[in-house]
């Protein structure tokens, strides 16, 4: 009897212990500040690299980083949900790359008026004011790069021309339209309304398709430009999987020597396309530096209060951009695909 209450004594005071040590680690797990970070999905190699980032930062300062993404591109509802679970968990902010920049604006205001900082990270919302800050490339100056060089590759050629556009989807979010308005300004193509795709009226303008911003996607856009004119000489895509998708469907038909293809990305695979001749040249953001920004602006901002301030002359955090091309041309900085691929990700 004795033995088995000393044992029943002995084990009771090793999990109060336990219980206790449970508690603190909670407790301690409970004092990090909670930072969500929202993709468009888990599959792009982008936002791959961008939760990384996030990742590795939070860890850095002591954050606890709660990760969520859409199914596929586009799917505003799967967003709208973790914005809600972040919400409910007491998060102080909450970075995002929205799949749909006026659909989720209800929600983000939601999250705002709980006293949550809100960061769009490469598209911004629509309107940009509905986030706190935006950590972005600059769209538009990304399109324009590779529009500038694709028009000072072909030379007196650019003016005749063939150009097809093979965009993201019919939304026409904000990253969507400003890469897209940025080549054509890039090319020398005079803009109706910049903040509308595909209402210019040069003659050079094959047309615009959507790709959902993958490989299959490209090429099917590239097919249905190529019925309506076969003899596209320049092909711009909103990401590098459309342009290897483009590139296939142009292969097909014995186009792929012949034809111009530009992009945006700097994914590791589109550097590589670059160093084999598929791709021209393609204008790298950095999805990774965009997201350890954003986690060090909620930590501030749960320290301090302090929101982050847009780069001047700018309504957003500039997290820069860097033309990639083995092809350079004079008057435009670039670097060669073999430097590009010591930065690249994915």
């Amino acid at each position: 009897m004795r033995r088995s209450f000393r044992r029943h004594v002995i084990f009771s005071a090793a999990s109060a212990i336990a219980l206790a040590t449970a508690s603190l680690a909670g407790a301690a797990a409970a004092d990090k500040p909670v930072v969500g970070i929202i993709t468009k999905t888990n599959t792009n190699p982008f936002f791959v690299k961008m939760k990384e980032g996030a990742q590795a930062k939070a860890n850095e300062l002591g954050m606890e980083l709660r990760s969520f993404a859409g199914k596929v591109d586009g799917d505003n509802d799967s967003q709208v949900a973790a914005v809600e679970n972040l919400i409910a968990a007491g998060a102080k902010g909450i970075l995002i790359t929205p799949n749909d920049s006026r659909a989720i604006v209800p929600s983000i205001e939601k999250a705002r008026a709980a006293g949550i900082l809100v960061i769009a990270l490469d598209t911004p919302l629509d309107p940009a004011s509905a986030a706190d800050a935006t950590f972005a490339t600059d769209n538009f100056l990304a399109g324009q790069y590779v529009g500038q060089w694709a028009a000072k590759v072909l030379g007196e050629k650019a003016s005749s021309a063939k150009i097809a556009l093979l965009d993201l989807n019919v939304n026409q979010i904000s990253v969507d339209v400003a890469r897209d308005q940025g080549f054509l300004k890039g090319f020398g193509i005079d803009l109706a309304n910049p903040a509308v795709i595909g209402d210019e009226k040069d003659p050079r303008i094959v047309g615009h398709d959507v790709t959902l911003g993958n490989e299959e996607g490209g090429r099917k856009a590239m097919e249905n430009l190529l019925q309506k004119d076969p003899e596209v000489s320049v092909v711009y895509t909103i990401n590098e999987p459309a342009a290897a998708g483009a590139y296939e469907a142009l292969k097909s038909v014995g186009r792929d020597k012949d034809v111009l293809i530009v992009s945006v990305d700097g994914g590791c695979p589109g550097v590589r396309n670059v160093a084999d001749g598929v791709i021209g040249a393609t204008s790298m953001q950095f999805p990774l530096l965009m997201a350890s920004k954003g986690v060090e602006a909620v930590f501030e901002y749960a320290k301090t209060g302090a929101k982050p301030q847009a780069t001047p002359g700018l309504d957003f955090v500039n997290t820069g951009v860097e033309l990639i091309t083995d092809k350079p041309v004079d008057g435009l900085k670039s670097a060669p695909s073999a430097e590009g691929l010591k930065k690249c990700w994915g």
